[in-house]
């Protein structure tokens, strides 16, 4: 592994510093660790400690992790169908509530009911037990019947 090799990896993937919330050390790190490379042969190639490494893996995925979490917001608020699920809602009556309001926004939603179903529970995880659901949902369709789910207030 050496430098020309880190640099093709990023512009394969299509790294961009100017773009990204990722600084360009943690685009490195990403990308050696998702190809198995021991954070130990990092901090060797980069000349740092293993806990360094570490540390900047962590703030990477953490990053990460927000970015992705601030496009579903976004998406959420963009999205053309939003229904709004109340506490204490069937969850086998959210399949319906969100047909009926894709079907008035002339959406489709590519999913069966048992499917967004699950979809709505995993993405809800602790707000919903058994079938009730037990915090606010804002469930959003896009325009490309893409379906996002927030917790909401």
């Amino acid at each position: 592994m050496d430098e020309q090799d880190v640099t093709e990896i990023l512009e394969q993937a299509g790294f961009a510093p100017d773009e990204s919330v990722l600084t360009h050390r943690q685009a490195e790190v990403l990308a050696l660790r998702e190809r198995g490379v021991r954070q130990s042969d990092i901090a060797d190639f980069l000349g740092t400690s293993r806990a360094n490494v570490s540390s900047i893996e962590a703030s990477a995925r953490d990053n990460v992790a927000k970015a992705r979490e601030t496009v579903a917001f976004a998406e959420a608020l963009t999205a053309p169908v939003r229904v709004e699920v109340p506490e204490g809602t069937d969850l086998y009556d959210v399949p319906k509530q969100v047909y009926d309001a894709c079907d008035a926004a002339g959406v489709k939603v590519n999913h069966t009911a048992p499917d967004l179903m699950k979809i709505v529970s995993d993405a809800a995880g602790d707000a919903i037990r058994g079938r009730e659901v037990r915090v606010p949902l804002l469930v959003g369709v896009t325009s490309e019947g893409a379906v996002r789910v927030r917790r909401s207030t």
